[in-house]
């Protein structure tokens, strides 16, 4: 089902090409509801290009857009706005058709052209994940669920960090204080504090540097007995990952880390070299950048060869995206990673447009960044000793907060029972609480507003369903029967005429959040869709007596759709609801 400014755009794109000769046009919301539904300006763009009258132009363009059965006839207002208002019988047939459908009438469409890649989370082997991997990962999985919703064919791949320098430290230190049982227990805990005992040691003595730098040496060389413990590392550590992931309901259609790619990074130097992108300077190869590339970047070489032939980050990303678009042939790639790495991927898409991989087929890539998760002295959140939190820890002491306020709302549910919605409800939090903020901006970490059950929060949108499904229990206890799928709709009161057109605005606000890649734009349209449900179930009585049946199974119906949309809406953001809170 189209989406009413699907419907509109449609219509508008048809005149404006019998006007104009073009057939752009853009349209949006009304930001005041009493002007209408939707907007456009596409007069008064035209009129500044032909230098004409915009309100006569406007004129022009309304004439070729008469009253149908979804839109009243436009309304020309201010320099040459035209507004659109929705007729009642539209919104009502549009309702009843959404709940028919399923996923509120939302069209899913797959693209003509290839998959899009998302590279998100990519935390380091034998490292613990920490607070700062959160914000990749639950965007990354956020973005994918969007991106499937609408039809699109998704990749998600961990790029994982298994192949670096560190490997010469961690495989010395388990090869001299390495236990087995540890291993098995606690193996990302065990392998970083070998490492930093061998980190630490090295500091002060030249030869375990240099024992160092030969384990590594002949991890790169495929010693049988280094890689066969590197092969351990790398598959204790993803098991432990998985766990996070779990409990994230997260997951990826590809684990390929940066060894993956081993064996094309001298092939990849070499063609760079070959078609005079890249250069030797001082030992080192390096891509160099003239104003015609990018003129931020020129005296900014991108490093892909150090001058001791070693290869790096940038090397290795280069050849993952040649073989994504070989293998997958994707319409675009998108990173998701913090603000910090700007520059690298700003070095790195100009070097592949230099190359022309990403012309190979038509392919976008993008860098999705985002700031930082401050404590509350406005610096990188840490713990009381100074050390990244941990990303287990936090997800613990979310589960651990909500279960508390749980216990004090509902302390005769059983213990169970509270800990599995502390679990949706703490892990909920948490992750609204990240997404619903521009993801460029850095925001201040706070449990106590982040597990409130009023304002902006995961827990009041959970709250809202939670209402709705108390409104059945109640209705079915006094034997009302809950509206089936091919339920009448006719919305009379002004509160279920903007619930109604609230709820058919899901569709678009997906687009947005999939073309921009910001999901806060969906956190946004949740809360404002829970408003206007409450503000819906103070103004329009449901199962009170004296409502008449039609009415009743009207808005039992409108009730049903809101579930749904809500249970939909954090779903696409990977958070879950329950049936009482």
């Amino acid at each position: 089902m189209k989406s009413p400014q699907q419907v509109l755009e449609a219509r508008l794109a048809a005149a404006s090409l019998q006007l104009f000769g073009s057939a752009e046009v853009q349209v949006k919301p009304c930001a005041d509801a009493k002007h209408g539904d939707f907007q456009t300006n596409a007069a008064m763009i035209r009129a500044k290009e032909l230098g004409k009258n915009p309100r006569e132009l406007a004129a022009e363009l309304a004439a070729l857009l008469p009253e149908d059965e979804a839109f009243a006839a436009p309304v020309i207002a201010g320099p040459g706005f035209l507004n659109f208002t929705l007729k009642a019988g539209w919104l009502n047939r549009a309702l009843a058709t959404a709940r028919a459908e399923g996923k509120i009438g939302v069209e899913a469409a797959a693209s003509a052209s290839g998959p899009v890649i998302l590279d998100f989370s990519g935390p380091n082997v034998a490292k613990e994940m920490h607070v700062g991997h959160i914000r990749s990962t639950i965007l990354g999985e956020a973005l994918a669920r969007c991106h499937r919703f609408l039809g699109h064919a998704v990749v998600t791949d961990n790029h994982l960090g298994d192949w670096g320098t560190q490997f010469g430290k961690i495989l010395l230190g388990y090869k001299r204080h390495g236990n087995e049982a540890d291993l098995a227990e606690r193996p990302i805990e065990h392998l970083e504090e070998l490492y930093q005992q061998i980190h630490e040691a090295s500091k002060t003595d030249e030869a375990i540097q240099e024992e160092a730098r030969g384990e590594l040496l002949a991890l790169q060389q495929g010693d049988a007995e280094s890689l066969a413990l590197w092969k351990r590392f790398v598959a204790a550590t993803l098991a432990e990952l998985d766990k996070i992931y779990g409990r994230l309901g997260v997951r990826f259609d590809e684990t390929l880390g940066e060894s993956a790619y081993n064996d094309r990074l001298e092939a990849t130097v070499k063609e760079l070299e070959k078609k005079g992108i890249a250069r030797e300077s001082e030992g080192a190869i390096a891509v160099f950048f003239d104003e015609s590339d990018d003129k931020q970047l020129t005296d900014k070489p991108f490093l892909i060869r150090k001058s001791d032939e070693a290869f790096l980050y940038a090397t290795t990303d280069l050849a993952t995206v040649a073989y994504r678009v070989e293998r997958w042939k994707p319409a675009r790639i998108i990173y998701v990673t913090d603000g910090r790495q700007q520059l690298h991927f700003q070095q790195l898409f100009a070097t592949v447009r230099k190359w022309g991989v990403d012309r190979v087929v038509p392919t976008a890539l993008e860098h999705v960044w985002f700031g930082a998760i401050l404590g509350g002295d406005k610096k990188p959140i840490k713990t009381r000793e100074g050390k990244p939190i941990k990303l287990r820890a936090l997800l613990d002491e979310a589960e651990s907060r909500a279960f508390d306020i749980i216990t004090g709302k509902r302390p005769e549910l059983s213990e169970e029972r509270r800990r599995e919605i502390a679990n949706v409800v703490g892990l909920g939090a948490l992750k609204f609480a990240d997404l619903g903020q521009n993801r460029n901006l850095d925001y201040v970490f706070d449990w106590n507003k982040l597990l409130a059950f009023d304002g902006n929060t995961a827990p009041y949108l959970q709250n809202g369903y939670v209402r709705i499904k108390s409104i059945f229990r109640k209705a079915v206890g006094e034997g009302i029967a809950i509206p089936g799928d091919d339920a009448q709709i006719d919305l009379q009161e002004e509160a279920e005429i903007a619930l109604g057109k609230k709820l058919l605005a899901l569709g678009e606000t997906v687009r947005i959040v999939v073309a921009e890649s910001r999901p806060h734009y969906l956190c946004i349209y949740l809360c404002e869709l829970a408003t206007a449900f409450h503000a819906f179930y103070e103004a329009c009585p449901v199962l009170k007596a004296g409502v008449p049946e039609d009415v009743r199974t009207s808005r039992l119906a409108l009730c049903a759709l809101t579930a749904e949309a809500l249970q939909l809406g954090l779903e696409l953001l990977g958070i879950g609801v329950v049936e009482e809170m």
